[in-house]
C-alpha cells in the first residue's frame, strides 16, 4: 500500500511525527516548530506518556506518538517471558492512554489496537515492536486516507476562490484538504487565527498551508470577527477533540466563540471528524484545565505583571445550534443526527482525531 502522506507538508510526514528507532521514540518538538526544527527523543514509553501530556506534540500528533510509545514499551520488555511482556504492556496501554484527559478514550484505541498486535506477534514468537510499528504505519495509512474521504465531502463546500478560516491545527484534515483542493485546481485563501498560548494556528497551520503552496494569512485571536466581515470569509472548518453523540463539539478554546460569529455573520461551520461513541452526551466530557502561566506570556516571553492570575481550559465546547455540519468519512450529518453515523459507517474509524 502506498503511503499515504506522499506529497504532503514536510510535519505531516510520520517520521516527523513521531518515530520509534533505535531503543527511543523522537518526536517534532512542535512547541518550536517552524522556528526551529527540534525533536525531543524518549527513551522509556514513560518519557513518551510525559512528552504528550507536556504539549510536545498536539492535534492528530499524540495518536501516532502514542503508538510509537507502544512499540518502546515493548523493546523496553522484550527479554522478559511472554506473561509478563503482555503485562508490562498492558500497563503502558494505560499509562499512554491516560496523558491528557479529554481524550483517554479515543487514545485507548490506539494503545488497545497496539497491544492486540503485540500479543499476536508474542504468540508467533516474532517482535512485538516490530508489529506494533507495521500495525502503526498501516492504522496512519488508514486514518489518512480516511481523512482523504473527509476531506473530498469538505472541499464541496468550498467555492472556487473562495476564503476559509481555520482554528488550530487540524493536522491530517488540513494536509488533505488542501491536498484534494490542489487536485481539484480549487484556489482558496486561508486565515488562520494564532491559536494562544501555543500559536498553532500560526506556526503549524499556517506554515503547512504555506509548504503546499497556498495564500494563507495569520491574524490574531481577536480578529476573526472583523475579518469574517472585511475579507467575506465562506467556511469556517475546524477538527475537533471530540464531537459527542448529541452534537456538541469539543475542540481548542476559541472555536466556541468564532462558531458565534459565524453564525452571525452567516458563514457555515464544518467541523470534521467522527462522533465519538465514548462520549454519548456532552457530560461525559472533562475539559483539560492547564497551567495558568502559559497565558502570561508568549513563546516564552511574559507579558503581563507579577502578581497577575491567568486562566487555561485548553478546550471549549460549540453547541450544535451553532454547527452547519459534521463531515465525516461517509457524508455531512446535522449534529443533531450523528447516531446515523453508524448506521452508514464501517464500524471501524471510531473517535478519528485529524
Amino acid at each position: 500500500m502506498e503511503r499515504q502522506d506522499k506529497d504532503l507538508a514536510f510535519m505531516l510526514q510520520y517520521e516527523n511525527v513521531a518515530w520509534f528507532d533505535g531503543g527511543e521514540v523522537r518526536i517534532l518538538d512542535r512547541r518550536v516548530y517552524p522556528t526551529k526544527v527540534e525533536f525531543v527523543n524518549c527513551r522509556t514509553h514513560r518519557e513518551v506518556t510525559q512528552a504528550i501530556a507536556d504539549m510536545v506534540t498536539q492535534s492528530a500528533g499524540p495518536y501516532t506518538a502514542a503508538a510509537m510509545g507502544m512499540a518502546l514499551a515493548a523493546h523496553e520488555c522484550r527479554d522478559r517471558k511472554a506473561a509478563e511482556q503482555l503485562a508490562y504492556l498492558e500497563d503502558a496501554s494505560d499509562d499512554i492512554s491516560h496523558a491528557r484527559p479529554t481524550t483517554v478514550s479515543r487514545m485507548k484505541i490506539i494503545t488497545e489496537g497496539c497491544l492486540a498486535a503485540a500479543r499476536r506477534a508474542i504468540e508467533a514468537g516474532e517482535s512485538a515492536a516490530q508489529a506494533i510499528m507495521d500495525h502503526t504505519v498501516e492504522a496512519n495509512n488508514l486514518r489518512y486516507s480516511k481523512v482523504h474521504a473527509i476531506a473530498k465531502y469538505l472541499v464541496d463546500m468550498f467555492p472556487d476562490d473562495g476564503a476559509v478560516m481555520t482554528q488550530c491545527f487540524g493536522e491530517t484534515i488540513v494536509g488533505m484538504m488542501l491536498k484534494e483542493c490542489r487536485a481539484r485546481g480549487k484556489r482558496i485563501r486561508l486565515f488562520c487565527p494564532e491559536t494562544r498560548p501555543y500559536f498553532q494556528g500560526a506556526r503549524l497551520t499556517a506554515t503547512v498551508c504555506r509548504d503546499m503552496g497556498f495564500d494563507v494569512t495569520v491574524i490574531t485571536d481577536n480578529m476573526p470577527a472583523t475579518v469574517m466581515q472585511n475579507e467575506v470569509i465562506d467556511v469556517f472548518t475546524s477538527a475537533a477533540d471530540a464531537i459527542s453523540l448529541d452534537g456538541y463539539v469539543v475542540n481548542k478554546v476559541g472555536t466556541f466563540q468564532i462558531a458565534i460569529v459565524a453564525k452571525y455573520m452567516g458563514v457555515p461551520y464544518f467541523v470534521t471528524g467522527a462522533p465519538d461513541p465514548g462520549h454519548p452526551t456532552i457530560d461525559t466530557v472533562s475539559i483539560e484545565m492547564r497551567d495558568p502561566e502559559f497565558v502570561l506570556q508568549a513563546m516564552g516571553v511574559r507579558t503581563a505583571a507579577a502578581g497577575v492570575k491567568g486562566y487555561y481550559p485548553s478546550f471549549d465546547i460549540t453547541p450544535p445550534h451553532l454547527v452547519s455540519g459534521v463531515v465525516t468519512d461517509t457524508g455531512i450529518y446535522a449534529p443533531y443526527d450523528l447516531h446515523r453515523y453508524f448506521r452508514t459507517g464501517d464500524g471501524e474509524f471510531r473517535g478519528l482525531c485529524l
